[in-house]
Order: structure tokens, then C-alpha cells, then sequence
């Protein structure tokens, strides 16, 4: 148990680690190439992990990113994490591993080259698909070793998210930890099957997802509040550092999100920005053809946060524009 009274496994960094038939030994940073098969002209292909082990006893912490091969600035963040950690000052291990779908990354896809979404493919099957088979691989040689779990993630298909957390946060233990990461927002969501978060929830296992930017591009708002997030979760579990001296801000919780869907095709001009408060029926922009006329309104249904909104001005009746959360009574919503 930690000081915060969280009930994790402590490491002895006298027991031996290995991981796919490499030692990790303790106070050391260690690379690790997952094999994880070939691509069609017969190149091998890797996924690359590295582990920062420490001294001192502790549990065992996975970061992740790329899981959607186009999804970049969770690279950029444990990036800059793994700069600032010192073996001699770690307690238990650190597992990072920047690039998850390496072939979703090769070619700039969210997807795998058989179109399969590998957040869908969890826990895996070391005889199924291509995703199934890579997601067996992450599962064995990574979540098998940990205690708890941080997977990094962004908007997806032209659209951009606010920095925030989804995760269960009914769960005491994954409550605290999305506590101490202290996004602007966090929000209670259900798990789907097939993903990480619901394969980590299969083995007892504490996990957060942060959602934050938007795909093919790095946000500089977004990877610094996922950086220190990561950093608070590592000092209040021990691993690295200490818990901050001063409380950081309270994030607000949401536990109702509604899409905001497109009424008409046409050319949006969208006017609310993630993070904007907005009222119910306040305009969040109009859709009208190239000349602007007919313009149709489009409007919150409710008072509420924005979460995350299209990039892509052109819409068909029906897309998504804007993803909002109800703020739980009590809660602060940002100024706009």
C-alpha cells in the first residue's frame, strides 16, 4: 500500500525481470525490441519498448501511445517523461513504449493494414489477426509485467479534444490516480470491448486514458498538461519524484457527454472552441452552403463543456461537430 492508500503490488527490485528473453536488471534503463512480425515485403518489424527499473521497491507502471498509428503526441510525451527519470531514483519500473502500431505509424493510419482498429482487439489471440496478434504481444510482454497503466491518445478523423481523462472513476483506486494526474477535465465513461481499458479492467488492473489534440500533429497545450499529468501519477504512486507539495487544481468531472451532430451537409463555420463554456441553446456555429445562404444554426442541447470539436469544415447530415459534457452539479466549467 502506498502513503495515498492505494492497494498496489510493490516490486522487489531483487526479483528477476524479463521481458521478451531480455534481463532487465534493477537501476538500469533498458531497450527492448517486441518482435511483432513482418510486413508484406518481408521486413521485420518491432515494437520498441523502454524500461527504467530502480532500486528501490515499487510498482510496475506501463505508458503507452500510438495504439492509433496517427494519434502523435503521446510519443512527444513520453518522450520528454522518460528524459526526466534517473534509474537511482525510480522505485519499481517504468514500461514506455512510444509506438504501439508500428504499422499504423509507418503509413500514418489510425488503423492496422488489414483496417482492423487495434482498440477493438485487446486482449488478443497469439493465433487470431494481425491486431489480435500485436495486441496479445502488448498484453504478455508488457501488461502482464504491471500495476498500473497510462495509455495516451488524441482526437481522431479531423477532430481535436480538450486534455482530459477517461477512466472509471466509481473505482476508488482509479479515481485517486485520475485525481493526481489533474486534467482540466475528467470523465466517467464505460469501457468497450476490445480496448486496453477494458483488458486492464479484466485484470484488476488501474488505468487512465488521456485524450488531448487532435491526429498527425503535436499540441503543445495538450503534451505539457499529459507530461506533468504523467509526472503527479508517478510521484503519487512513488515511482519517481515525490507527490506534489501543493494540491493541483481540481478537475472537474463530466459523466453525461452528447455528440452534436451535423442538421444539413454543407460548409460549417464552427465558433465554439474546446474548453468554451457553452449555455443550452447557445450557437456553436452554422452550417450554409459555399455562399453562406440557408444557413442553419447549430446549437447546444445543453449547458455543458466542450469537449472536442471537428477540424473538417465540410459535413454530411449527421457527422459529428462538437462533443460536450455535463459538468456534475457543484463543478466549475472554464471561463471561454
Amino acid at each position: 500500500m502506498t502513503e495515498n492508500g492505494l492497494q498496489l503490488r510493490t516490486r522487489d527490485p531483487a526479483d528477476p525481470l524479463v521481458v521478451s528473453g531480455v534481463e532487465v536488471p534493477a537501476g538500469s534503463r533498458t531497450r527492448v525490441d517486441l518482435p511483432s512480425g513482418n510486413l508484406s515485403s518481408g521486413t521485420p518489424v518491432s515494437l520498441p519498448i523502454e524500461i527504467v527499473r530502480g532500486r528501490r521497491p515499487g510498482p510496475h507502471v506501463w505508458l503507452s501511445s500510438g495504439i492509433h498509428g496517427d494519434e502523435l503526441n503521446g510519443i512527444e510525451v513520453i518522450r520528454r517523461v522518460l528524459g526526466s527519470l534517473r534509474p537511482a531514483q525510480v522505485g519499481g519500473a517504468v514500461f514506455a513504449a512510444p509506438i504501439v502500431n508500428v504499422y499504423g505509424f509507418i503509413s500514418r493510419s489510425r488503423y492496422l493494414p488489414d483496417r482492423r482498429d487495434l482498440n477493438r482487439s485487446f486482449p488478443g489471440s497469439p493465433r487470431g489477426s494481425l491486431a489480435s496478434r500485436l495486441a496479445h504481444l502488448f498484453m504478455t510482454e508488457i501488461v502482464d509485467h504491471c500495476d498500473v497503466g497510462m495509455d495516451l491518445h488524441t482526437g481522431s478523423d479531423h477532430r481535436t479534444n480538450l486534455p482530459q481523462l477517461r477512466a472509471d472513476l466509481d473505482d476508488p483506486a482509479t479515481r485517486t490516480l485520475a485525481r493526481a494526474f489533474a486534467p482540466p477535465v475528467m470523465v466517467h465513461s464505460a469501457t468497450r470491448d476490445g480496448s486496453l481499458r477494458a483488458a486492464a479492467a479484466g485484470l484488476s488492473i488501474p488505468i487512465l486514458v488521456f485524450e488531448g489534440g487532435e491526429p498527425n500533429r503535436f499540441d503543445s497545450e495538450a503534451i505539457e498538461v499529459a507530461v506533468a499529468g504523467v509526472l503527479r501519477v508517478l510521484g503519487e504512486l512513488g515511482v519517481a519524484g515525490s507527490p506534489a507539495r501543493s494540491a493541483p487544481p481540481e478537475p472537474m468531472e463530466v459523466r453525461h457527454t452528447r455528440w452534436v451532430r451535423a442538421g444539413r451537409a454543407g460548409i460549417l463555420r464552427l465558433s465554439a472552441q474546446p474548453g468554451q463554456k457553452v449555455r443550452k441553446g447557445e450557437q456553436l456555429g452554422f452550417i450554409a452552403d459555399s455562399f453562406g445562404a440557408r444557413p442553419l444554426s447549430v446549437r447546444s442541447p445543453m449547458e455543458a463543456v466542450v469537449l472536442g470539436v471537428t477540424r473538417n469544415p465540410i459535413v454530411n447530415r449527421g457527422d459529428a461537430v462538437a462533443n460536450l459534457g455535463r459538468v456534475e452539479r457543484g463543478e466549475k466549467t472554464p471561463s471561454p
